[in-house]
C-alpha cells in the first residue's frame, strides 16, 4: 500500500485499479483544507495515468464521511470573504478533478454520507452502498448551503430532489438515494466489498480506451442539441474508436467468438 498521507492512503494493485481510502475515522473521516489538497494531488496524478483504469473511493470507518471539518469550519467563520471564496474554490477545483477524471470511478459507502461527501459520491460514476448508508445535505441545518457540491448533486438526483433536500437537510437512506439516482446498487454491509470487486470485474471485461472514451461520451453529449454538429460529433468519435488497436481486437474477438485481449 501507498500512503500519500496517513489522513488518505493510497493503494495500486495490478490489475489498474486504484484504491483511495478517506482514513480519519476517529473524525468521520471529515475532510478539510489539508485532505483537500492531498486528495486534488491524488486525483490529478491518477488521471494522468494511463496504467489505471478504474478507481474506488472508500473509506474506513464506521462513517463515509461527514463532510467538512467542525475546526476547519470554525476557521472559514473567521476568514474574509476573499480568503472564504479561495479556500470555497480549492475544494470546487477537487470535486471537479474527480468529476472529470478519465478512469471509471466508484464510491463505495458503508455508512454515513453528509454534506460535501454526498458530493463526493455524486462526482463518482458508480456508487454502490451498504445498506447501512445514509445520506444528507446538512448545510442549511447551520445556515449554510451545499454551494460547492451542487452541480453534481443536481446531475445525480435531478433539480425537483435537490430543491427539497438542499432545503430541508433531511436524512435519507441507501434505499431512498437509489430511487433518486445518487446509488446505483445497494448490499449488505458484509458484502459490500465483494460487491464492489464484482463491479470492478464487470468493467475490466470491458475495453480500457472504450471505457474512457464512453465516460467523455456521456459527459460531453449530454444536454446537447441534436443538430448537424453533433451528429458530425459523435459519427467521428464511432469511426475512430473503430479503426484504433482496442476497437480492431475487440470486433475480431467477437467475430471469432473468443475472449479480447485487452
Amino acid at each position: 500500500m501507498n500512503t500519500a498521507n496517513n489522513k488518505v492512503l493510497v493503494e495500486f494493485n495490478k490489475q489498474g485499479v486504484a484504491t483511495v481510502t478517506l482514513n480519519t475515522p476517529e473524525k468521520h473521516n471529515a475532510f478539510d483544507d489539508e485532505i483537500i489538497m492531498l486528495l486534488t494531488a491524488i486525483f490529478t496524478d491518477i488521471s494522468k495515468r494511463e496504467d489505471i483504469s478504474i478507481m474506488v473511493l472508500a473509506s474506513n470507518g464506521k462513517s463515509f464521511s461527514a463532510g467538512a471539518d467542525l475546526a476547519w469550519m470554525k476557521r472559514m467563520a473567521e476568514y474574509s470573504y476573499e480568503d472564504n471564496v479561495k479556500d470555497a474554490n480549492a475544494l470546487a477545483q477537487m470535486l471537479k478533478v474527480l468529476n472529470c477524471l478519465p478512469q471509471t470511478t466508484i464510491a463505495q459507502v458503508q455508512g454515513a454520507a453528509f454534506g460535501g461527501a454526498v458530493g463526493l459520491a455524486s462526482c463518482c460514476d458508480i456508487v454502490i452502498a451498504s445498506t447501512k448508508a445514509s445520506f444528507c445535505l446538512s448545510e442549511v441545518k447551520i445556515g449554510l448551503i451545499p454551494a460547492t457540491i451542487s452541480p453534481y448533486v443536481i446531475n445525480a438526483i435531478g433539480v425537483k430532489a435537490s430543491r427539497r433536500y438542499f432545503q430541508t437537510a433531511e436524512r435519507f437512506f441507501s434505499d431512498k438515494a437509489q430511487q433518486l439516482g445518487l446509488v446505483d446498487e445497494i448490499v449488505e454491509p458484509e458484502s459490500l466489498k465483494n460487491e464492489v470487486n464484482a463491479m470492478i470485474a464487470t468493467l475490466l471485461a470491458n475495453g480500457t480506451q472504450a471505457r474512457r472514451q464512453a465516460k467523455k461520451l456521456s459527459q460531453d453529449i449530454a444536454f446537447r442539441t441534436v443538430d448537424d454538429d453533433l451528429l458530425a460529433d459523435t459519427s467521428e468519435r464511432i469511426a475512430k474508436i473503430r479503426v484504433s488497436q482496442e476497437g480492431q481486437e475487440g470486433l475480431s474477438a467477437f467475430f471469432e467468438k473468443r475472449m479480447p485481449q485487452w
